[in-house]
């Protein structure tokens, strides 16, 4: 029963107020200009992406998103190991309206299901930006850490009742 009443808590906190905007996504692996043009070409492919600046020097890429696209995460992540390489970092900016956020909270924005990790209590206004800290967005050791950090067991998976959720920290 009190799985049940603390499932029903986190999904009374699912917002449908806030919208991502963009985010910056680190590569690792990068040696050379070549590898730097195929993320971005692989970047750029995503449905979803509208623009994808990069910077060649600190591996990472600027993505704005399209618009009112359908938001997958998982696609930048996917179009990146596609191209051979692997993401060390992904953070994304999304526009927050009076959102309350805590350890464990969770948010729905564009359809993206995101559980807040490590984080003290506050409520986000405006533009604010997260770094996503799953597994496939961070090193081995810094997923360990904050697979610690959370009491809920489906870090590891990923997944909450079939549904993907994204860890995320300010």
């Amino acid at each position: 029963m009190k799985k049940y009443l603390f499932l029903l808590a986190v999904l009374a906190s699912v917002s449908a107020g806030a919208q991502i905007t963009k985010a910056r996504l680190q590569a690792s692996g990068l040696t050379c200009a070549m590898c730097s043009k195929a993320v971005y070409k692989a970047l750029s492919s995503v449905a979803s992406v509208e623009k994808v600046t990069p910077d060649i020097e600190g591996s990472s890429y600027d993505i704005r998103f399209k618009k009112d696209a359908e938001i997958k995460l998982d696609d930048l992540s996917k179009a990146v190991s596609d191209a051979g390489f692997s993401v060390s970092g992904l953070q994304v900016t999304a526009k927050f309206q009076n959102e309350k956020v805590e350890p464990n909270t969770h948010l729905s924005i564009d359809n993206q299901l995101l559980h807040f990790v490590n984080v003290p209590a506050q409520t986000l206004n405006g533009e604010k930006t997260v770094r996503v800290v799953d597994k496939n967005f961070v090193s081995e050791k810094e997923a360990k850490k904050y697979e610690k950090l959370t009491a809920l067991k489906y870090y590891a998976s990923g997944t909450m009742d079939g549904k993907r959720v994204y860890h995320v920290t300010l």
